[in-house]
């Protein structure tokens, strides 16, 4: 009886420790174990992150380069700097369509993405640049650009606010902003860093950006658009 009741307790334990290092490694994505950690394990799947993810030309061209082109329109030639680019999922699209005639800088913390980033935009030339910086202290000077995106990032950002913040600062006047907000039933995994939709669109205000705008999206990531007052 003894032994049964030791067996059962060792199961316990161990499949809490298995659920818990799920829930801190792959669920959220080292987030709670600090900002190098996270780093680390996209260095570790950078490689294999594009064939993860698998990203449709069409459905990122309907939903995300085609409007965001569009709402820049009033710039001939628009300076646009992706946050947390990752592999360069929103230059490599971006520059792709046809009358978006700008460059884009794409911004990340984790060199093994920005490797693969390279490969990637290598054919645009000097239209696309890479910089490897966190999120929390853009090395841009105000008004810098057109358009700021972040995209499935936010919720993995040490302080989403400052980070935010940064981004609002680097925008010209009247430049848009598009970032995307967690939400479904994994967002609780994040404990308070995947914030409500009224809470996000309230610090977005709070940063002096107008037209604050919610869209659907993906199942887990709502699109968030405002603009930066002229």
């Amino acid at each position: 009886m003894v032994y049964a009741v030791a067996l059962a307790l060792i199961v316990l334990l161990l499949a809490g420790i298995y659920w818990l290092l799920r829930w801190l490694l792959i669920l959220t994505e080292g987030v709670f174990l600090g900002r190098r950690v996270v780093v680390w394990l996209y260095d570790l799947a950078a490689g294999r992150y594009d064939g993860i993810k698998k990203f449709d030309p069409d459905t990122e061209s309907a939903f995300v380069t085609y409007p965001l082109r569009r709402r820049l329109k009033a710039w001939p030639a628009p300076l646009v700097l992706d946050v947390a680019t990752g592999t360069g999922r929103l230059p490599y699209f971006l520059l792709q369509e046809a009358e978006f005639n700008g460059r884009v800088v794409g911004l990340d913390a984790s060199a093994g993405m920005l490797e693969q980033a390279a490969r990637k935009l290598a054919p645009f030339g000097e239209r696309a640049a890479l910089v490897r910086q966190s999120a929390q202290e853009l090395p841009f000077a105000a008004a810098t650009f057109a358009a700021v995106t972040c995209l499935e990032a936010l919720e993995f950002l040490p302080d989403d606010a400052a980070a935010l913040g940064e981004m609002a600062r680097v925008l010209q006047p009247g430049g848009v902003l598009l970032i995307t907000r967690r939400q479904g039933p994994e967002a609780a995994y994040f404990l308070g860093r995947a914030r409500d939709r009224d809470a996000l669109e309230a610090l977005l205000t709070g940063l002096g950006l107008i037209d604050v705008r919610s869209q659907p999206w993906q199942v887990e990531y709502e699109l968030v658009w405002a603009v930066r007052p002229s």
